[in-house]
């Protein structure tokens, strides 16, 4: 097909057209389908019209919630309705005070939780960020520079180093190029790109080499290229769409809390009904029935719930941080810890993000090198032992050819436990050689003053190799002279090649021993060599060959042909993205505590099935990988029954992560995704919860995640659940320590009723006791460091209630021995210290003070489900120690002070009605503690049974 001269117009041109296989069509036909030209670009009149028609090349922002939305997601629960209507009944009474205190509390938890919500929805705001400020177009056949908002399809665009490309771009040239795309596909390293077409049609972004990314980065080379979508038509437009689409769903606590509310709901409207029913069948007052109903729906309601759990998440989050870990919604504080599942990126998560050489090869030797990531530590070993450099030259020759043969740069950043560490300018895997040179020889550096490079064939990614030629200067030391022997070969030059391992083979005649002797190139030979190199590639590792020959004079016209030829070959360099260090350990931990973890990711099966068997993922026997063009033939029924024995899934795009995570979450799963790319963002998202990576995450992953990790440890991720159950551990004892002290409200009520007592209690003082009294050891169980063995259970089933089996033995005893308690204070106060009135103020404050510190002295014995007040220390919670002294003064307030005796209905209390008081106080926390005793032994036999 002969090449367009001039723009062809498409009268068709529409958006559908956008969605067309670029990778597969050939770049004319790519031109015509887009009415464009290779060699004019489009008109100046057309690019306008384009610009009109498809609009500008900008991500569009779903619209943020209103303040009204917001404020509605904090009111709309039902134990929000129940305290809504206490207040208005309140009201109707005329009791204003209960009314005020009522709505305070609304107020402080709505308030609280718009602040933390606010920040929730800034993803797409991140997404924006990644378009580039300006761009390199062609216009009635001029290099022209345009802002990128501008962009169209259709645009011829130029692409070179340094540049984030535009939009998404099917490209006509590629010279050596090479675009970073870690942040999209998972990539660990920098993906060679070329123009020529692809055959399949069904293909994933990491293999699309023909076209590049809106958003990823131009890392080595020059290209020039078609846009063929631009704005949310792009790769990165449609993840914005993703995250649009997906809703946060309410989390486990929250449908708990919920499910809480209506249970406490219509207990109270049940009980208040019978109350009124059974006393207006008695003949007594209608009006003095309602409050007394009013009492009880006082009692009933648990006012401080919400903010003591609200509260107790704020300083869950606090706790987090510590932690290295900053939480984003409330709600997800409590959700981390009921993952049973972690969904993990590999590149940057599992592993460092930063390519490491691991192994050499040469003259049949295979030598490890320890140490990770951009810093000089490391040790070389031989056969299991330290390897001597200085009496391996060969091995040498292979570093230093690899740091000739190399464009990037290592600027010093700093030092780590005594080394040198740097920041990599250039491909990482060029890098990865000059550091493991460094680790060789210190003196490295000199190489490139004492063998200056004059010219150069650059990377062809037909070719497969790079060819640089350096002047010998200055030969390097005598007993580390890696190709001249003393001044012999100086002003000579040294050709030294990298490439693929086959390719430059190919080019060799000879290859070095490892004493540095060059040799004969035999057939046995390169079948070794040959042989290592696919070792080496089965443990996953990206390998490199070096070579090199001795030229006294530099041909004037250089060419492969008359420089890349009877080479000596050198050596293999192996590298990878090498595991944290920590991540092993890591994932023991969450195996122990019942917690699966899958490898999600967009490297290769090879490379993500090798990382996945060093750090324990999965077993050596074990090489199941499904990867994306697998998964894309799975139906999702078949994906989740495929995805209960599948750990590592590669080649992936972001469409695949969010079905791998609906899938998780169908099986029952509540599920926890960690990621650090642009690609992770629409997944991060669907999951449960979302964790960030916080120093190599992107805006947009921090953005859309729930929580960051602002060390991109992965073993932050299990401090993190272990603190996540102990929050929760600590919401389950004081919903149990609320519950009990409500209900024990309504049955001192309800039974004195029954009785045909007055109500011993009066509105105002149970709201006093819900709101202050037993408030603030609430919030003080909110801080306990949690049980010992937290870690070392299965984590909850979505579906389990707050109140379980155990609590509402709990409850049910701590209400029978309260109430008992309480109305026997009551019954003393009536028959030992009678009054004339007809409401005894005596019997009455008795019975109020008594059911108070009931409640305090209970709260120690809150302070673990299953383990004795004694376990750990009584007073080893120093915040408990402060509310119970704090809520005992108040208590003690309304008793003794005059004007507040007179708003509380009180009478002071003397020592003769302390004798009867104090110890009918301690009756609960002794029944608490054999209770608990009683329910340990039951659990530890179904323990036991089931490890049978």
């Amino acid at each position: 097909m002969a090449r367009i001269s001039k723009p062809v117009e498409n009268p068709e041109n529409k958006i559908d057209q956008l969605q067309e296989p670029w990778h597969k069509l050939g770049r004319d036909e790519v031109a015509l389908k887009l009415g464009t030209s290779r060699d004019q670009g489009l008109s100046t009149n057309e690019a306008k019209d384009r610009l009109e028609k498809y609009g500008q090349n900008r991500l569009e922002e779903a619209p943020p919630k209103s303040f009204l939305s917001l404020l509605w997601d904090q009111l709309n629960n039902f134990v929000i309705y129940l305290l809504f209507g206490a207040a208005v009944i309140s009201i109707v009474l005329g009791e204003w005070i209960e009314a005020a205190a009522v709505m305070a509390i609304v107020v402080l938890n709505a308030g609280f939780g718009i602040v933390q919500e606010r920040r929730a929805e800034q993803a797409l705001a991140a997404l924006f960020k990644l378009a580039s400020p300006d761009a390199q177009v062609l216009r009635d056949g001029r290099r022209v520079t345009v802002p990128s908002y501008e962009v169209v399809p259709g645009d011829v665009v130029f692409l070179e180093a340094g540049n984030y490309i535009p939009a998404d771009v099917r490209l006509l040239e590629a010279v050596n190029l090479r675009i970073e795309e870690a942040a999209l596909t998972g990539e660990s390293v920098p993906v060679e790109k070329t123009a020529t077409r692809l055959e399949q049609a069904e293909i994933g972004l990491g293999d699309r080499i023909n076209t590049t990314f809106m958003g990823t980065l131009v890392s080595y080379g020059r290209g020039k290229g078609i846009v063929v979508a631009t704005g949310m038509r792009t790769q990165v437009g449609l993840i914005a769409q993703m995250l649009q689409s997906v809703h946060h769903e309410p989390t486990p606590l929250q449908r708990r809390l919920e499910e809480l509310g209506r249970w406490l709901g219509w207990a109270a409207l049940a009980i208040c009904t019978v109350v009124f029913l059974v006393g207006w069948l008695r003949g007594q007052d209608a009006l003095e029935m309602f409050e007394v109903a009013v009492t009880l729906a006082i009692a009933a309601v648990p006012e401080g719930l919400p903010a003591v759990v609200t509260i107790s998440l704020a300083l869950g989050m606090r706790e987090m941080i510590k932690r290295n870990a900053l939480i984003r919604r409330l709600s997800s504080v409590e959700t981390l810890g009921s993952a049973t599942v972690i969904g993990s990126d590999k590149t940057g998560t599992l592993t460092q993000n930063a390519m490491t050489v691991t192994s050499l090869w040469v003259d049949g030797r295979r030598v490890t090198v320890s140490g990770s990531g951009y810093n000089t530590q490391g040790e070389f070993s031989l056969d299991g032992k330290p390897a001597d450099m200085k009496r391996n030259d060969g091995l040498l020759s292979a570093l230093w050819l690899a740091a000739l043969n190399n464009d990037a740069l290592l600027e010093p950043s700093g030092e780590s436990e005594g080394q040198k560490t740097f920041r990599v300018v250039g491909d990482p895997t060029e890098a990865a050689m000059l550091v493991v040179a460094a680790k060789a020889d210190p003196g490295y550096a000199e190489l490139l003053d004492n063998y200056p490079r004059v010219q150069e064939i650059p990377f062809d990614s037909e070719r497969k190799r790079m060819a640089t030629i350096h002047k010998v200067v200055k030969p390097h030391a005598e007993d580390l002279s890696p190709f001249t022997s003393g001044d012999d070969k100086q002003n000579w030059h040294v050709v030294a090649v990298k490439g693929a391992p086959d390719v430059v083979l190919e080019l060799c005649k000879q290859y070095m021993t490892i004493d540095d002797n060059p040799v004969d190139l035999t057939a046995d030979m390169r079948s070794r060599i040959l042989e290592a190199n696919d070792q080496m590639a089965a443990d996953a590792l990206r390998v490199i060959a070096v070579a090199f020959r001795l030229v006294k004079d530099v041909p004037d016209k250089l060419t492969p042909e008359n420089v890349e030829t009877d080479l000596v070959f050198v050596g293999l360099i192996g590298m990878i993205d090498p595991p944290r260090p920590e991540v092993k350990e890591a994932l023991m931990k969450a195996r122990g505590a019942g917690i699966r973890t899958v490898m999600i990711t967009g490297d290769y099966p090879k490379t993500a099935l090798a990382i996945a068997q060093q750090i324990g993922l999965v077993g050596e026997s074990n090489s199941k990988v499904i990867a994306g063009n697998e998964l894309s033939e799975m139906n999702d029924e078949q994906l989740q029954t495929e995805i209960q024995t599948t750990s590592v899934f590669a080649r992936v795009s972001p469409e695949h992560k969010v079905r791998i995570v609906k899938a998780l979450r169908a099986n029952g799963n509540v599920v926890a995704m960690t990621g650090d790319g642009v690609n992770d963002a629409p997944a991060l998202k669907q999951s449960d919860i979302g964790i960030a990576m916080g120093i190599t995450g992107t805006d947009v992953a921090k953005e859309t995640a729930d929580m960051v990790l602002t060390d991109d440890n992965y073993s932050s991720i299990v401090s993190a659940v272990e603190q996540g159950r102990v929050i929760y551990s600590n919401i389950r004892k004081f919903v149990f320590f609320l519950l009990s002290c409500n209900t024990a409200e309504i049955a001192i009520v309800f039974t004195a009723i029954m009785m045909n007592l007055p109500s011993p209690l009066a509105p105002i003082q149970l709201l006093w006791l819900n709101l202050l009294t037993d408030g603030a050891p609430a919030l003080a169980l909110g801080t306990e460091k949690g049980d010992p063995d937290v870690m070392q259970y299965k984590p909850r089933r979505k579906e389990e209630p707050i109140i379980d089996s155990e609590m509402r033995i709990g409850i049910v005893v701590q209400t029978i021995v309260k109430t008992a308690a309480t109305l026997t204070a009551y019954l003393v106060g009536l028959n030992l210290f009678p009054s004339s009135e007809s409401h005894n103020l005596v019997a009455a404050t008795m019975a109020f003070v008594t059911l108070g510190l009931c409640e305090l002295a209970r709260a120690y014995t809150a302070r673990s489900e299953h383990y004795s007040v004694f376990h750990g220390g009584i007073f080893s919670n120093t915040n408990m120690n402060w509310a119970v002294l704090i809520s005992s003064a108040l208590l003690l307030l309304v008793v003794y002070v005059p004007p507040l005796r007179t708003i509380f209905d009180t009478a002071p209390m003397g020592l003769e009605h302390w004798v009867y008081i104090l110890p009918l106080a301690l009756l609960p926390a002794i029944a608490a503690e054999i209770t608990k005793w009683f329910l340990l032994r039951n659990f530890n036999r179904k323990q036991a049974a089931a490890s049978i």
